[in-house]
């Protein structure tokens, strides 16, 4: 339906052709019928109240964009707000991803941070736009749009770019709200901000006409569509069927399918949806029927959500006595529980809740865990909902009473009064409903009620609780009076004559005058009267609510804090006890009062902290928590470490070239005339490097002859050249008499595998099969490692087996290599099997090669590449026996992809459609990044772009992921126009784009020289100082390292830079950043530079010192920087091996301000100041450490010196395993602490010190104490196992112990050691869990022998998480 002509540039009266097309749209919309619009006036400016605003009203177009004067933020500020916000917004993102729906909270919690932090992107003010239509299904249709209308005002207030995407989403909000404007104001608004519409606002606004519909409005747009020649799609057909159905004429809308095949477009699943919906308005189920019958027959398949749709429309139009008849055509496919759901909120919002219970029915019922599980809990959600509309008791009722009939539900009402609660909505209700229908009321559920007039003081609503109470026949207990009733009122006396009305029966109770208020010194006084122990501690319950008390003190500006004893508890009730709002306008109060206690040396347990920091958290107060007082990091960089930031220099030496051979030649020629035997190492040496230049110019006769010449001087790595020089050029039979010779001088010496797989491929390349598997052999026994490039060699003589056709030499080699260990089967090394038979096109031996190879290897090498030839060759048998056998091997899930990338590779798209449209799909984002990369490798833009097309509806699919691969072919291919069309699909896919997006199809607009029509978001580089602080901490600390090596090439050129920098200040690397930059230049073909850096590894870690780890230690710490725990543990543990008290305690100091993410142990630095005494010769003040854990504390659940004992172990200090014996035994004896002597015994067992275990068990009577899950940490060593049972023959629950052992042997995979063990039970008379008889059933099938017992059917992990579940424990838990 394109013109034929094409528009010209050109211009009347000097304005420009598409200003004219603007302003001619414009005019003629405003000729057309109008809308019927909403009674209010049009909001002309942005609301400039502060959200969230009250009584505001936001009304038919949006806000116009205007051009707001401000300071431009600079990039630290902007990098600083993005990262406060950008997890909100990516969880946003992944709540609609994968449920379909944001919930209200979630939503205003990420609008306030943003008008909180300013400086809104364009991509985020998309994201909110789009999440006020059909993803808000719980909030009614014009709070909906209100809320848009509010978020564009105060996002356009903060300096946000609206573009022509951003009118787009506006006006699918409008559509999804069904809310009525006017498309010709509309356009003005869009004209005056400058901003053009494109084909998505024109398809949009036919759309918006037709959903009242105006056809003649709709004809108006879409004639000028056709006027600029813009594609007429589907979406514009299927608004045009909604349109004339809305209008009356239903004839219409039916030929309107036939109007679409008339110009070349099928009708697709939105189309028939379309009709459908027209269908449900009227109540024609008849024709519903009808159409759904003319779907089934044809290729199209619709959806349950599809039919969701026709649901709400029956139900919204008042047919609801049809939707049964259309819930049967429900298929429960993939993503049917989030759509289902969604569709039910949607209609309980819309006030038709009984359909919505009517579809709950249909949610397939979940059978309880009842191990783990109170029972099924399906339908939550929806009680939820009920309860927040405000529905009726009696409905609730119904609804609870249907939802246990139907298995659904255990416990409803219940969970109803949990939502009434948390909502503080009809609980009193809901528990006089509960009480009618015979269920228990207990006291505790009345505490949210009473906790909420407890913190409003309001004594009035208490009484009205304790009212309630007494008609419920609840008796309210002591924790109900203490926390909840009693701190309601000013004083005991208002408390007693209020109580005393209502005859409460603890009257009595609160008669005692030493009730609350009186302070922990009265409670220790003699005078003090005795008191039932029940009220002592709620006195002491109260007691702690004093933070309460004074948070008025801090909120009024009262700064004087109480004792710093105190101080952390209170600082948790403080901020507990504050609302959101509270904490937000006191922020700056509150600071200044951590400051103060920071500067009085307060400190914070790490466990209270974290509370803080959460509640803080909660209430979006992010810089609060940045006060030294909590996590004292240091903002500030070092003066020193500063100071060396200045500009590195590389300097490079010119490399140094190979002698020449004729000089080498000359000088051996020199030695021998000399006839001196006293330098016979120096001519060796001579002779080597002449050996190697020869094989340097390829003069393999040359180096024969000198080889001849000199035998006497033939060494090892001589022979490995020669023998490399032969494989070169292709001489198998001089390779092979090299290699005998090499055996007779030493029958140790090992070529490298480089040069193996030489003598492999030249071999095998010669059909000289037997001494190629000898090869092989070879580097079995000489344990030759074939990874890397070695593997890549091996594919490549596998693949030159396999076009010279010789199946039977590239089996024999194959199975070899495998059997033996040599290179694990991958699919690439088995692929040439393949090769040769779809080299061939034969595809039938091509499939019988893949099975063969998935039966013996696993493997499924080239499928795809088969299933295309098969699908190309039309043979529908064998593609048959290929679905049925990946099926059986691999799932269903993986044979549909197979199959669908098969359908697009060779062009079969509707029967790619058909696949990806099966019921229960779900998105693989491996399988179709992997199809994505194949298309851009090859360039093929219409079979990748088909697939982005038929996975638009795929579950769980990642749509800017997909058109980001399209986008990446754009770019490949320089194709500007592709890339705008697929930017004006993702509008019309209403898909929010990443910033990586963005990026990428802005470069693509500049690349060509066009106009990019969004904002760019900017890309976050650092300054000078950040660059240098990042590099130095890279220069100091491994983890930095790898994230300075990763960033590509450039960053490694400067890497090295650092690292001479580093060099000559001094400093040093760890090993593995050495072995890093090694890799990477070399990568690069930088050998200089990497043998460099060899040398410097050499000179510096051999120099590495613990004063300077510690000076690193701290110049990461004053670099506001976090090291890694395993380098603090590394660090530590050093410093006690060398003795170094004084470090250990620095180190413990330097750490104990950083943040508690570390969950760094405090017996780490027990242990190594004890290993550090011990090592100084002061044996007693270790013991009397060690020992103090122990005596001085009740819990001894994480202290362990286990390590210390290990260290003593393996040091062979027998005075100081001798005394820390004693210390084991008195701690038993004297304390009944056994966890050390467990420990030592424990110990004693790894080691093989069996006599001093059996010697400990008697003494320290820890036969009672030991427990199965004792052995847990060393469930791999079968010699504890085995000494322990010597230990202890009647040891206790044996079952488990052997269980331990089997689990032992499935991990050496030691068959024979597991069949004694079964033989040994089962003499025992013992059972065997499933998780060790489904071990031992791998076994068996591993070694290819059958099992003798019925092998458990489930998987390993429902065993062991059935163990786990158990009282018992199980040998999965270590």
């Amino acid at each position: 339906m394109r013109s034929s002509g094409a528009l010209l540039p050109v211009t009347w009266d000097g304005c420009p052709f598409a200003t004219l097309c603007r302003l001619n749209m414009a005019a003629l919309l405003r000729s057309a019928r109008a809308l019927n619009l909403s009674a209010s006036p049009l909001l002309l400016s942005p609301c400039s109240s502060a959200w969230p605003c009250s009584g505001t009203r936001y009304y038919g177009t949006p806000a116009e964009q205007k051009v707001v004067a401000r300071d431009e933020p600079s990039l630290g500020v902007r990098n600083k707000q993005s990262h406060q916000f950008d997890w909100a917004l990516a969880k946003l993102d992944s709540s609609v991803r994968r449920t379909g729906r944001v919930t209200k909270s979630l939503l205003q919690r990420i609008f306030h941070d943003i008008c909180r932090t300013g400086y809104p992107s364009g991509n985020q003010a998309l994201l909110l736009l789009r999440s006020c239509g059909s993803l808000l299904p719980e909030l009614p249709l014009a709070e909906r749009t209100e809320f848009a209308h509010h978020i564009w005002g105060k996002l356009l207030e903060l300096g946000a770019a609206y573009d022509v995407s951003h009118y787009n989403a506006l006006l699918k909000v409008y559509l999804q709200n069904e809310f009525k404007f006017s498309p010709t104001e509309f356009l003005a608004k869009m004209e005056a901000a400058n901003v053009q519409p494109n084909r998505v606002t024109y398809q949009r606004l036919i759309a918006a006409y037709c959903q009242v519909g105006d056809i003649e409005g709709a004809s108006k747009v879409l004639g000028f569509m056709k006027s600029k020649d813009l594609p007429i799609t589907e979406a514009v057909f299927n608004s045009l069927v909604t349109g004339h159905s809305r209008a009356g004429d239903m004839e219409s809308a039916v030929n309107i399918l036939s109007v679409m095949r008339g110009t070349g477009i099928d009708p697709g699943p939105d189309t028939y949806l379309a009709l459908l919906v027209a269908y449900a308005e009227k109540g024609d189920m008849d024709k519903i029927k009808e159409t759904l019958n003319q779907v089934e027959n044809t290729d199209i398949s619709l959806m349950d959500r599809d039919l969701m749709q026709v649901v709400f429309t029956l139900t919204v139009a008042g047919h609801q006595q049809h939707v049964p008849e259309v819930l049967e055509h429900l298929r429960h496919d993939g993503g049917f529980v989030p759509d289902a759901m969604n569709l039910c909120l949607s209609l309980i919002t819309q006030g038709h809740e009984s359909t919505a219970f009517m579809l709950l029915k249909t949610f397939p019922s979940v059978q309880a865990d009842s191990q783990n599980s109170n029972g099924p809990d399906v339908g939550n959600f929806f009680l939820r909902h009920c309860v927040n509309t405000n529905k009726s008791p009696e409905e609730l009722v119904g609804f609870c009473k249907g939802l246990m009939d139907s298995n659904l539900h255990a416990a409803p009402m219940q969970f109803t009064l949990y939502c009434a609660l948390e909502a503080k909505k009809m609980a009193i209700e809901v528990m006089k409903t509960m009480k009618e229908e015979g269920l228990p009321i207990r006291p505790h559920y009345f505490w949210p009620l009473l906790a909420q007039h407890k913190r409003d003081q309001n004594t009035a609503g208490t009484l009205e609780v304790l009212k309630a109470m007494q008609e419920l026949s609840t008796e309210p207990d002591i924790d109900t009076y203490c926390n909840y009733v009693l701190r309601t009122f000013p004083s005991v006396d208002s408390a007693r004559t209020a109580l005393a009305v209502l005859g409460c029966m603890w009257l009595c109770v609160l008669a005692v005058p030493h009730w609350s208020f009186l302070g922990l010194s009265a409670v220790s006084s003699p005078s003090l009267p005795a008191i039932d122990i029940g009220v002592f501690r709620g006195n002491l319950i109260t007691l702690v609510s004093l933070s309460y008390f004074l948070l008025v003190h801090v909120c009024t500006g009262n700064l004087v804090p109480p004792r710093p004893e105190n101080m952390a508890y209170f600082l948790y009730h403080l901020f507990d006890g504050m609302s959101e709002t509270e904490v937000q306008a006191k922020e700056e109060v509150l600071r200044e009062y951590l400051q103060q206690l920071h500067k009085k040396g307060i400190c914070i347990p790490v466990n209270i902290y974290r509370g803080i920091r959460n509640i803080l958290d909660s209430h979006h107060v992010p810089e609060l928590i940045k006060v030294p007082l909590l996590c004292n990091c240091y903002t500030e960089l070092n003066q020193e470490v500063a100071s060396s930031s200045h500009t590195w220099l590389m300097t490079s030496t010119a490399p140094q070239g190979l002698e020449s051979r004729v000089t080498l030649e000359r000088k051996l020629e020199e030695l021998k005339a000399q006839g001196s035997s006293g330098d016979s190492a120096g001519a060796a040496l001579i002779f080597k490097r002449l050996i190697s230049a020869v094989c340097a110019e390829e003069n393999l006769p040359r180096a024969l002859e000198l080889k001849a010449e000199h035998e006497d001087k033939m060494s090892p790595s001589c022979y490995a050249l020669l023998i490399n020089l032969c494989c070169r050029h292709d001489n198998p039979e001089e390779a092979l008499n090299l290699k005998r010779e090499l055996a007779r001088m030493d029958s140790e010496a090992t070529l490298d595998v480089n040069k193996y797989m030489s003598l492999l491929r030249v071999l095998s390349k010669h059909n000289r099969l037997e001494e190629a598997v000898d090869i092989l052999k070879e580097m079995k026994e000489k344990d030759v490692v074939v990874k890397d490039t070695a593997v890549v060699l091996l594919f490549h003589t596998f693949s030159a087996v396999a076009l010279r056709g010789d199946v039977a030499a590239l089996r024999r080699l194959q199975d070899t290599t495998f059997a033996l260990g040599l290179a694990k089967p991958t699919s690439n090394l088995c692929s040439p099997m393949v090769t040769m038979y779809l080299e061939k096109g034969d595809f039938a031996g091509a499939l019988e090669a893949v099975m063969e190879c998935e039966t013996q290897y696993h493997q499924l090498p080239r499928i795809h590449d088969v299933l295309c030839g098969i699908v190309k060759k039309g043979d529908t048998e064998l593609l048959q026996k290929a679905m049925d056998f990946v099926s059986q091997q691999r799932g269903e899930m993986t044979v549909l992809y197979d199959l669908f990338f098969a359908f697009l590779q060779t062009g079969r798209y509707r029967e790619a459609r058909k696949i990806i449209e099966t019921p229960g799909l779900r998105a693989k984002p491996g399988r179709l990044q992997w199809y994505a990369e194949k298309c851009i490798g090859s360039n093929q833009m219409e079979a990748l772009e088909t697939m982005v097309d038929l996975t638009a509806k795929l579950f769980e699919c990642d749509r800017d992921e997909m058109y980001h691969y399209l986008l990446c072919l754009c770019k490949d291919t320089n194709d500007w126009s592709k890339a705008e069309a697929v930017w004006t699909k993702m509008q019309e896919e209403n898909v929010i784009p990443r910033e990586r997006t963005l990026r990428l199809l802005a470069d693509i607009f500049k690349t060509n020289n066009q106009e990019v029509p969004f904002e760019v978001p900017e890309v976050k580089q650092p300054s000078s100082v950040t660059a240098f602080s990042s590099v130095a901490y890279a220069v100091l600390y491994t983890s930095s390292w790898w994230s300075l090596m990763s960033l590509g090439a450039v960053y490694h050129a400067e890497a090295y830079n650092v690292l001479k920098e580093a060099e000559r200040l001094g400093k040093a690397l760890v090993p593995a950043c050495y072995d890093a930059l090694i890799k990477a230049l070399l990568s690069s073909g930088s050998m200089e530079d990497a043998m460099a850096v060899k040398d410097i590894r050499k000179q510096t870690c051999l120099s590495l010192s613990f004063p300077d780890a510690l000076a690193s230690l701290k110049t990461m710490l004053q670099m506001d920087q976090v090291p890694s725990q395993l380098a603090l543990t590394r660090l530590v543990q050093g410093l006690g091996n060398h003795g170094d008290i004084k470090g250990i305690q620095e180190v413990a100091s330097l750490i104990k301000s950083l943040s508690p993410s570390l969950n760094m142990s405090s017996m780490l630095f027990v242990n190594n100041m004890a290993l550090a005494h011990i090592k100084n010769g002061d044996l007693e003040r270790a013991l009397e450490d060690l020992e103090s854990l122990y005596t001085q504390t009740a819990d001894h659940s994480q202290q362990s010196i286990a390590f210390v004992f290990r260290k003593v172990v393996e040091a062979h200090n027998d005075e100081a395993f001798d005394k820390l014996r004693t210390m084991a035994e008195r701690l038993c004896h004297q304390f009944a602490s056994y966890k050390p002597a467990t420990d030592l015994f424990l110990q004693c067992l790894d080691t093989g010190r069996v006599e001093e275990a059996r010697q400990l068990l008697q003494v320290a009577s820890l036969r009672q104490r030991l427990r199965p899950f004792s052995i847990s940490r060393g469930a791999a060593q079968t010699c504890r196992i085995k000494n322990l049972l010597e230990l202890i023959p009647d040891f206790a629950e044996k079952e488990l112990v052997y269980a331990y052992m089997m689990k032992c042997h499935a991990m050496d995979k030691n068959l024979e050691a597991a069949k004694a063990l079964y033989r040994r039970m089962q003499a025992e008379g013992l059972q065997m869990n499933e998780l060790s008889l489904k071990r031992l059933a791998q076994l068996y099938k591993k070694a290819g022998e059958p099992v003798p017992f019925e092998e458990p059917p489930e998987t390993f992990k429902f065993y062991a998480d059935k163990l786990k579940a158990s009282t018992l424990p199980s040998p999965e838990d270590d």
